[in-house]
């Protein structure tokens, strides 16, 4: 049996089903997390690290982002140090790289072997910067901003011995000649908890205070982020709501997602989610709109899950990005997806057979396709079950990624270089 540590700033992250697995078969496994941040799996003896200092004032600006991620890799290469001369000496480091904890691991433990979670690589072009029109073009300031936040990630490419990315498109954003030396292998979906359920209820109040009992079967309609912003299509999906609850009188409108912003700018005032509502505002019925959108917030997983459960139809917009883990929920739950037409979501969805695919800029045909999908559940059910079989064939959990995901680790440890 092996010593392995696990680095992630909010562990276990990605690493919540593969950390305790290999703790089950035997192994030693440590896990290494900020302050303040994370939990421990069974199995599992989780290390904190402290930042030791905080960002300089004044930088050039191009530089603050890396200074970051110095920032923390002293603070984790200092607690690495510590628990060397406690006796830890780990077979194998998994570490997501992404916020620049790995950048000095090796300055402790040189030999130990290096696995990366390499989920993404900045681009200019092609990718979720500069796709969308309606904000800031990719000037020369801004190429050159993502080539200094791409130092991060060259260096740990070259750091990795191997790395894993959980869908082909976000390793085809790394560069061509570092391609070879990754795995693709999904975090996995638990595809025996992700069930339909024909008694599915949710029990609530409308923004009036009056009681809202909505059952499997209802016309409901969902829309799920982190934070409700552009990259995941929000000020798209509220340029179509008018139109949508125009043509779908009964329908109900479930919104998952809070006011902050996990990706691209803030607006200049405001929440993303504020802005865009006030956008359609003059296109709502006041008192429709009080009565049959249901703007939900951040709700714990069960919640989430029941809200999918109820879902005839779900919409999924990104811009070219990392695939959210809801999407191949969503296609479990026998709810028919309206996604996006952009790159990640083509390893998929496959339009008409797995689901349903739409410009991303065109709010109008969203509508449309919306509405015709609530308003014949029994047409998209063929398709729906065709969506569960694609999640289930090849990314459950427990049948396929998590076995992956440990064969790939068995690899590591043996000194084997796994296939590309």
């Amino acid at each position: 049996m092996a010593c392995i540590l696990f680095v992630h700033q909010n562990f276990p992250g990605q690493y919540k089903h593969l950390a305790p697995a290999l703790a089950a078969q035997g192994h030693t496994v440590h896990a290494l997390a900020l302050h303040g941040q994370g939990h421990a799996p069974a199995g599992v003896t989780l290390h904190r690290y402290r930042l030791g200092r905080g960002s300089t004032k004044g930088l050039h600006p191009w530089v603050g982002d890396y200074e970051t991620k110095v920032i923390r890799a002293e603070a984790a290469a200092r607690a690495a140090l510590a628990l060397r001369e406690q006796g830890l000496q780990p077979d194998l480091i998994c570490v997501h790289p992404g916020w620049g904890e790995s950048l000095l691991l090796r300055e402790v433990w040189p030999q130990a072997r290096q696995l990366h979670y390499v989920e993404f690589f900045y681009g200019a072009e092609g990718q979720d910067v500069g796709f969308d029109p309606e904000f800031a073009g990719v000037d020369f300031d801004t190429r050159c901003r993502l080539a200094i936040k791409n130092t991060n990630n060259r260096m740990n490419l070259a750091l990795m011995d191997w790395g894993l990315s959980p869908t082909h498109w976000q390793r085809s954003t790394v560069p061509a000649p570092e391609r070879g030396r990754i795995s693709v292998i999904h975090d996995g979906v638990d595809t025996a908890r992700l069930t339909p359920d024909p008694a599915a209820r949710l029990q609530m109040a409308d923004l009036d205070g009056q009681p809202v009992d909505l059952r499997r079967g209802d016309e409901v309609l969902t829309f799920v982020n982190r934070n409700l912003e552009p990259c995941r299509g929000y000020h798209v999906f509220m340029r179509a709501l008018p139109d949508i609850l125009a043509q779908r009188p009964q329908a109900r409108v479930l919104i998952i997602g809070g006011d902050g912003v996990s990706y691209g700018a803030a607006p200049a005032e405001g929440s993303h989610k504020s802005r865009y509502l006030n956008e359609v505002a003059g296109r709502l019925d006041h008192n429709q709109a009080r009565r049959r959108v249901h703007f939900l917030g951040r709700v714990p997983y069960d919640t989430y899950l029941q809200v999918m459960q109820l879902s005839r139809v779900h919409v999924y917009l990104t811009y070219p990005f990392v695939l959210s883990w809801s999407l191949l929920e969503s296609m479990c739950l026998d709810t028919t997806v309206i996604a996006s037409d952009t790159a990640p979501l083509h390893e998929v969805i496959q339009h008409g057979d797995t689901g349903w695919l739409v410009n991303f800029f065109d709010p109008a045909a969203l509508a449309d396709r919306v509405a015709r999908s609530l308003a014949d559940p029994t047409a998209d059910a063929p398709l729906r079950q065709r969506a569960r079989a694609l999640v289930q064939a090849r990314y459950d959990l427990h049948r396929v990624c998590l076995p992956q995901q440990l064969a790939l680790v068995d690899q590591m440890l043996a000194g084997d270089i796994p296939p590309g």
